[in-house]
């Protein structure tokens, strides 16, 4: 059933993808916060991926390249199998909702129906407790001395709590945002050079790694629809992370027109991805020990990218609901993010909860707001030839300033 549910849903977001591009494709996107290119793309980058993106890759090499045990993996290389599991074509799914809360959603406010409201912040309230939950399970890998290197221990529980709390705190303010989001773009960077120059990786070196890149773009059809379970709960995590991603993203867009914002979305960040995993892929191919300065470096930048996402969803969830600073207090303000988003991270780590339930939901969202809008709007929708008219002329007053 997950199968059909997940398989349903990638096909539909690409058939929307294309008739979005067919019907508004030289629409000009503008949110309500409008920012330079670069400041978005860094946004996004952080806030749209978690540390999963460091820490999982040099797990998942080695299940890759067994294709005895797993040959539905035997059709590429495991770089290849690990950036289209990251990169490129599963960006359309931020493009999407992006697009249509820049442009569509103003107009209908779908997201304002109480029922949609309640089940859209449940999914934020989740997938935010997901990502504190998979940096918890993967600290024993890169902590090995405050454990076995397997279980889940006591420090690691409070390791996570500490992140929690961090990101709660900045929350609470909005000019952490930039802060965090730029922070988090210039420190991946520097852990790409760092490792780069730990394993004595030049320009040769990766380029010949990178280019075993290739593989996904000649089997892109291979990972349209899950491949296997595994496959199948990454397309359930993106999901899962789709719309309120899209939401959060769309209030920065800065008039990009429908294609560009496509093309910035699908190339932009698959480029430090693809790098990333090809000097993750290099230790791998030769066995190079990251234990010591190397692992303590990947959990520092995994902690940053960690209270980058849960800083935008808190804020996210917590405007949506009305659950404010300046309603709750500061303090209570913490208080509430940290016991909630703690105890929904236990409860993914004990598998009280799983991501794929989560992704379910917003599939089945998706579902509900095509027909809404098919049955109450369809006039309006159809209409659409701009931006919101108060954004545009908001934005043609911005520039005109500058």
């Amino acid at each position: 059933m997950l199968t059909i549910i997940i398989s349903v849903g990638v096909l539909l977001v690409l058939f929307l993808v294309a008739f979005c591009l067919w019907k508004w494709g030289n629409v000009r996107c503008i949110g309500e916060t409008p920012v330079p290119l670069f400041t978005l793309i860094s946004i996004l980058f952080t806030s749209g991926l978690d540390v999963g993106l460091i820490m999982l890759p040099l797990t998942e090499f080695p299940i890759y390249a067994d294709t005895v045990a797993n040959p539905e993996y035997a059709f590429a290389n495991p770089l290849a199998i690990e950036f289209g599991f990251w990169g490129f074509l599963i960006w359309s799914f931020y493009f999407l909702t992006s697009f249509y809360f820049c442009v569509i959603e103003p107009r209908v406010r779908f997201f304002e129906i109480p029922v949609v409201r309640v089940l859209n912040n449940v999914v934020i309230m989740g997938t935010c407790a997901f990502t504190a939950s998979l940096f918890l399970a993967n600290l024993p890998s890169y902590i090995p001395e405050m454990g076995d290197g397997k279980q889940v221990v006591g420090p690691f529980y409070v390791i996570t709590l500490l992140v929690i709390l961090a990101s709660a705190v900045t929350a609470t303010d909005i000019k952490y945002l930039r802060l965090l989001s730029l922070a988090s773009v210039w420190m991946f960077l520097a852990l790409i050079v760092g490792l780069a120059v730990h394993a004595d990786i030049g320009p040769a070196t990766l380029g010949g790694t990178l280019s075993g890149v290739n593989e996904y773009f000649t089997h892109l059809n291979r990972f349209v629809l899950p491949m296997n379970d595994y496959h199948e709960f990454y397309l359930f995590w993106w999901f899962a992370w789709s719309i309120m991603i899209g939401q959060f993203t769309a209030r920065f867009v800065g008039g990009l027109r429908t294609w560009q914002l496509l093309l910035a979305l699908l190339t932009i960040p698959s480029i430090p991805i693809a790098v990333w995993f090809s000097v993750l892929y290099h230790y791998h191919l030769h066995a190079i020990d990251t234990s010591g300065l190397v692992n303590l470096s990947m959990i520092v930048v995994g902690s940053v990218f960690v209270i980058n996402s849960l800083d935008s969803l808190i804020r996210l969830y917590s405007d949506n609901l009305g659950l404010t600073v300046s309603r709750l207090g500061r303090l209570r303000h913490i208080a509430m993010n940290v016991v909630l988003l703690f105890a929904l991270a236990v409860m993914f780590q004990t598998q009280w909860l799983r991501i794929q339930w989560i992704g379910s939901v917003v599939v089945g969202i998706y579902l509900a707001c095509i027909g809404y809008l098919l049955y109450a709007h369809r006039e309006r929708v159809a209409a659409i030839d701009s931006s919101p008219e108060d954004r545009v002329l908001d934005f043609e007053r911005i520039k005109s300033v500058h």
